[in-house]
C-alpha cells in the first residue's frame, strides 16, 4: 500500500524554529552529545536478541529535503557493547558511500563503564575501497574507536550529502548488522512524498516537530547475511520514498504510460541516418542469418565503441565531465565513444538499419531486489537493454555490458520480466536464463608428488559466461599487482601452505576470451605420510573450500544467482615405486535435472600417473524448459544435505603404498 505525506508549506518558518539541543546535535552535526542515562550505562544484557554481543540503543536519521536539490542525511547511533566479541565487531566503523555523495561531520566517542570518555580524533579517520563478496566496490570512511571494552557505550554521528538530489528514490534502511532497540527516521520535504514499505509491517510516518514527519520501529533484529541468499533488499527491512501527485497508482496503467512515453522520448536516441546505415552495412558484411548479423553488430559496439561509463575505461572523473553528450547514434559513431546507454542505443539503431525491429527494454535488477509489477515505480526497473524481434520472439542484447557474451545478458537481468517499449501497447516478456554450460569453470593441473608429500606443478583455471563476467568486473580496474594479490589471497585462505609463483591473470578486459588464472604452485605436506604410505586427496581444486551451507538452520530462502558448471582434470605423477591401493572414485550424485556430479579416477598404463576428473553442474533446465534458482527455507535441509554430500565425496583420499602394483580403475 502507498502512503502520502502532507506537502509542507511553511518550510522557511520551520527552518527558523530552533529545535531542542538534542535534535540540533543530530540534524546539524553540532559537537554535542546526548546525555548517557545511568540505565543505559549499567545495561548488562541485550533487549532485542538475547545472544547479541552488542546492541544499538537508538539509531536516528534526519532526512532534510526542504531545500531545492540539496539532500542531506544526519545519522546518530548509540551502541551498547556486552562482551569481547561485541568489542571486536563494533570498535571498527565503516561508513560506505557511492559516486558523488559526500560524507562529513564525523564524530565518535566511547563512554566506558566507569563514565570516562574517549573521543575520536579527526586524524584517525581514513578512506578506503571496500569489495564485497558479490564483487561490488564502494568507498568508505573508516575509523577505529579507542578504549572500547565490554560494558562501554559507543556512539557516532555523521552527515551524508547528496548534491543535486532529492529524497525521491531514497531508501531508508531499518536494519543494521546488530539488533536495534529503536530506529527512527525524521523526514522534512517540500514535496508530496509517498513511500512503499518492505518487511517493516504497518509502520507509518506521523507528524513530528519542526516540520518533520517521523517513522519509528522498535526491537529491530539484526540483519545477517547468509550464503546464497536473495538480494538484500528483498529480505531486509526498509522504506522507499518517491514523489507522485496520485494518491493511488494503478500498476498496469503506470507501466503502460512509461513504456509508451519512453518509446517516444527515445526516438532521436535510436534514430537511423545515412551514417548509421553505412556502419550497419559495413559491420554485417556478408552475414546471412539473423544471428550472424546481430552478432557482428554486437561485437562492433563492444569492441569499436569506448564505453565511457565503464570503470575500466581509463577515464578520470574530470575527463568524464568534459565529454560531450551524444544526442544521436551518429554522434556515438563519430566519436567512437559514449556512455553505456549510448552503446546500447547505437546497437538498436544499427539493428534497425539492418532491418530488425529493435526497442528499448527495461527490467528489474536481481542483484538489487526481485522485481514485481506491483512495485509501480521506474526505480525498480533498474536495468535497460535492447529487445530485438527475430521471427516471432524477442531476443535481448546489451553490448554496454562489455563482458556479457553475445546472446546473454548480465545474470542480474536474466529470468525476470522485461518491459518492451512500444508506441501503443508495451509488452512484458520474461528474459531467458542461460544454462549451466554457458558459465563454466574449467580447471586443469599437472603435478608431481614427492615422497615427503610435497605437491608441485602448474595450474590453469578458465572461466566463461557469468563466471568470467564477475571476475573481469572485479579485476578490470585493478593493477596487475593487485590482481595477483587477489589470487594469492584466495589460495592462502584455502591452503595456507600453498606457495604460488609465475602467476598470470589473462584476458581481464577481453570481451570474448575466457578469464584465465595460470600459476605454478608448491604445497608442502599436501599428502600425509604414514609409514610406507602416502594419503593423497586428488580433488585439489576442492581442497580447503568452506562448506557452502555451514549452518544447521536458515532464516532466508536460498538463491543461486545463475546456473554454472565445473570441469576438473588433475594429473599427479606419483613418487617412484608408489601406487594407489585402490583408486576408486566416489559414486556419482544427482538431483534429477537440477544438478549432477560425476567424478572419475584412473591410473595410466605405466602406473606412474593418477588422473582425477570431475564434472558438475547446477541449475539444469527441467523437461518443461524451466530453471529453478530460488528455493524456500523449507528446502534448505535438502540443499544443505546435497552439497554436504558432494563435499564429502570431493574429500576422497587415496592411499599410495610403496611397492604396490597399480590397478587401473575407471
Amino acid at each position: 500500500m502507498l502512503y502520502r505525506l502532507t506537502t509542507l508549506t511553511f518550510v522557511l518558518a520551520a527552518a527558523l524554529l530552533a529545535p531542542p539541543a538534542s535534535a540540533r546535535a543530530a540534524v546539524r552535526g553540532e559537537k554535542e552529545w546526548r546525555t548517557v542515562e545511568p540505565s543505559q550505562l549499567s545495561l548488562s544484557a541485550p533487549v532485542v536478541e538475547k545472544d547479541a554481543d552488542a546492541e544499538a540503543i537508538f539509531w536516528e536519521v534526519y532526512v532534510d529535503d526542504s531545500r531545492p536539490y540539496v539532500l542531506s542525511l544526519d545519522h546518530y547511533v548509540r551502541i551498547k557493547v556486552f562482551n569481547e566479541r561485541g568489542r571486536d565487531s563494533q570498535s571498527k566503523i565503516e561508513i560506505p558511500y557511492f559516486g558523488g555523495h559526500q560524507v562529513s561531520d564525523i564524530a565518535a566517542r566511547v563512554v566506558k563503564p566507569d563514565g570516562s570518555v574517549a573521543e575520536l580524533k579527526k586524524e584517525d579517520i581514513f578512506e578506503r575501497t571496500v569489495v564485497k563478496a558479490s564483487g561490488l566496490k564502494f568507498k568508505a570512511k573508516t575509523f577505529s574507536l579507542p578504549g572500547v571494552e565490554p560494558g562501554s557505550i559507543i556512539e557516532y554521528r555523521w552527515r551524508v550529502t547528496y548534491p543535486g538530489s532529492t529524497a525521491a528514490g531514497l531508501r531508508l534502511q531499518f536494519q543494521r548488522d546488530i539488533p536495534v532497540q529503536t530506529v527512527s527516521y525524521y523526514l522534512r520535504s517540500s514535496w508530496a512524498v509517498h513511500y512503499r514499505r518492505f518487511n517493516v509491517g504497518d509502520v507509518l510516518f506521523v507528524k513530528d516537530k519542526d516540520g518533520y514527519s517521523k517513522m519509528t520501529l522498535t526491537n529491530v533484529p539484526a540483519f545477517r547475511e547468509e550464503p546464497r541468499m536473495p538480494p538484500e533488499n528483498s529480505v531486509r527491512s526498509w522504506v522507499f520514498l518517491f514523489y507522485s501527485e496520485e494518491d493511488k497508482v494503478d500498476p498496469d496503467k503506470y507501466w503502460g504510460r512509461l513504456g509508451r512515453g519512453l518509446y517516444e522520448v527515445l526516438k532521436d536516441e535510436l534514430k537511423v541516418n545515412d551514417e548509421v546505415k553505412a556502419a550497419a552495412a559495413s559491420a554485417t558484411g556478408d552475414a546471412q542469418t539473423a544471428d550472424e548479423k546481430l552478432r557482428r553488430i554486437y561485437d562492433f559496439c563492444r569492441t569499436k565503441i569506448k564505453n565511457t561509463s565503464d570503470d575500466a575505461s581509463g577515464l578520470t572523473p574530470d575527463e568524464r565531465q568534459k565529454l560531450k553528450e551524444n544526442k544521436t547514434p551518429a554522434d556515438t559513431l563519430k566519436r567512437a565513444a559514449g556512455t553505456g546507454a549510448d552503446v546500447n542505443y547505437l546497437f538498436a539503431a544499427l539493428a534497425r538499419a539492418a532491418g530488425f525491429d529493435a526497442r528499448l527494454a527495461l527490467a528489474g535488477n536481481s542483484a538489487d531486489i526481485f522485481f514485481d509489477k506491483e512495485m509501480s515505480n521506474r526505480a525498480f526497473l533498474g536495468t535497460s537493454f535492447i529487445a530485438v524481434r527475430v521471427g516471432d520472439a524477442w531476443r535481448f542484447y546489451s553490448p554496454a555490458e562489455t563482458y556479457a557474451p553475445f546472446g546473454m545478458l548480465g545474470w542480474h537481468e536474466e529470468g525476470t520480466e522485461a518491459l518492451v517499449t512500444d508506441p501503443k501497447e508495451p509488452v512484458w516478456v520474461r528474459t531467458p536464463t542461460a544454462g549451466p554450460e554457458e558459465s563454466t569453470e574449467r580447471r586443469t593441473a599437472k603435478f608431481k608428488l614427492s615422497e615427503d608429500g610435497t605437491l608441485e606443478g602448474d595450474v590453469k583455471i578458465e572461466y566463461t559466461g557469468h563466471l568470467a563476467y564477475d571476475r573481469k568486473e572485479l579485476n578490470d580496474d585493478d593493477t596487475p599487482a593487485e590482481r595477483e594479490k587477489t589470487l594469492q589471497d584466495i589460495w592462502k585462505r584455502r591452503i595456507p601452505s600453498a606457495e604460488l609463483s609465475d602467476v598470470k591473470v589473462e584476458n581481464v578486459t577481453d570481451p570474448e576470451k575466457p578469464f584465465v588464472y595460470a600459476f605454478h604452485v608448491r604445497v608442502p605436506s599436501y599428502a600425509q605420510r604414514t609409514g610406507k604410505r602416502l594419503f593423497l586427496q586428488p580433488a585439489f581444486f576442492q581442497r580447503g573450500l568452506a562448506a557452502m551451507f555451514p549452518t544447521a538452520t536458515r532464516r532466508n530462502s536460498v538463491y543461486f544467482q545463475y546456473p554454472w558448471s565445473e570441469e576438473d582434470r588433475v594429473e599427479v605423477t606419483l613418487p617412484e615405486g608408489y601406487a594407489p591401493d585402490s583408486p576408486e572414485a566416489p559414486a556419482p550424485l544427482s538431483a534429477d535435472d537440477l544438478s549432477r556430479y560425476t567424478p572419475r579416477a584412473q591410473i595410466t598404463k605405466d602406473g606412474r600417473t593418477l588422473i582425477w576428473s570431475r564434472k558438475f553442474f547446477f541449475g539444469g533446465k527441467t523437461k518443461a524448459g524451466t530453471t529453478t534458482l530460488l528455493f524456500p527455507v523449507e528446502a534448505y535441509p535438502a540443499l544443505k544435505g546435497y552439497f554436504d554430500e558432494l563435499a564429502k565425496r570431493d574429500a576422497v583420499t587415496f592411499a599410495l603404498r610403496q611397492g604396490a602394483a597399480a590397478t587401473n580403475k575407471n
